[in-house]
């Protein structure tokens, strides 16, 4: 049985009696002030933001938000963790794809803390799809949510028109895309051509294109500019991530909205974008799409030709009768 009177009771006995005070009181050989929450919550930040200036981080979208001010929301998580993210206004303008919840990604940026909640987050300056994986899982989440809309309906396809009067076309100003297509069209059956420019990768290019096929869509017939009849919607090859303008939601919307029908001609033959499903008519080249456009006049002023002769026939050999 313990001595009652033994070092090791009076000890208990003494810490107990400190955890039982009701003011706080120095404790001999205890140097440390007490901090306050703030102090706490401000070092802690402090020193997490100087270790963690700059990391990437490998996970899942989840709870994907934009704000009206601009900011982006969102959580990154895997099988083990969940992680806060947020992306200013300037970063946000500057992503190279609208990500969506599901999409894994690789987000680069500086983690920092907020003290009013105890809370840490990581302030993301660039975001990229973690691989080609992402990229086509991205893909086919937009395909299926624009085609549950409707937007890709066979139903809501327009026919095009046998010989357009004026064409109007979407792509860069400069290239062999627009040459390929005027020397096509001169060749076959000279047209009068509208080209609206526009950037067909890179930053700002989706917007581009499709403020470019809203424009054409405005524009009112009998106007100082022709209304066009038919549209061509055109770019050259290039991988999935060169294309990926044409797979954007801004564009394909755009696309579908159209009134005037559309031709899409991007890429070569075995490369397909979302704006191929949403247009009227896929060309397999920019080439194939001014073939498609017009008519052969040569044809067709043998047709004439033809019919002339028949007509005339008809008629002699009524007045021989």
């Amino acid at each position: 049985m313990p001595d009652p009177f033994s070092d090791d009771v009076v000890s208990s006995d003494m810490l107990a009696s400190d955890m039982g005070r009701l003011v706080a009181e120095p404790v001999a050989g205890d140097n440390a002030l007490a901090m306050s929450v703030g102090e706490l919550a401000f070092k802690l930040k402090r020193m997490v933001e100087g270790e963690f200036g700059h990391v990437r981080l490998r996970g899942e979208i989840s709870g994907w938000k934009r704000v009206a001010s601009g900011y982006c929301y969102m959580a990154l998580k895997d099988d083990q963790a969940v992680i806060d993210g947020v992306i200013w206004k300037g970063s946000a303008a500057r992503l190279a794809f609208v990500p969506q919840d599901g999409v894994e990604v690789i987000a680069t940026g500086k983690l920092t803390t907020y003290p009013g909640r105890s809370k840490y987050q990581i302030v993301i300056d660039r975001m990229e799809l973690a691989g080609a994986g992402a990229l086509m899982a991205l893909l086919e989440k937009l395909k299926a949510k624009l085609g549950g809309e409707g937007l890709f309906d066979a139903a809501a396809k327009k026919p095009l028109p046998f010989m357009p009067q004026v064409i109007g076309v979407v792509t860069s100003g400069t290239g062999a895309v627009i040459r390929d297509i005027l020397h096509r069209l001169e060749d076959r059956c000279p047209t009068h051509v509208i080209v609206w420019p526009v950037k067909v990768q890179g930053e700002g290019s989706a917007a581009e294109i499709a403020a470019a096929v809203r424009g054409f869509d405005a524009i009112a017939p009998g106007g100082p500019v022709p209304r066009p009849d038919l549209v061509i919607v055109a770019r050259g090859g290039g991988s999935v991530e060169d294309l990926w303008s044409f797979n954007e939601e801004v564009v394909v919307r755009a696309v579908a909205a159209c009134s005037i029908p559309i031709i899409s001609a991007v890429g070569h033959e075995t490369d397909t974008t979302l704006c191929d499903y949403a247009a009227d008519l896929r060309a397999p080249t920019p080439t194939a799409a001014a073939e498609i456009a017009v008519p052969v006049l040569a044809d067709l002023r043998l047709t004439i030709d033809s019919h002339r002769n028949r007509t005339e026939r008809c008629a002699r050999r009524y007045v021989e009768r």
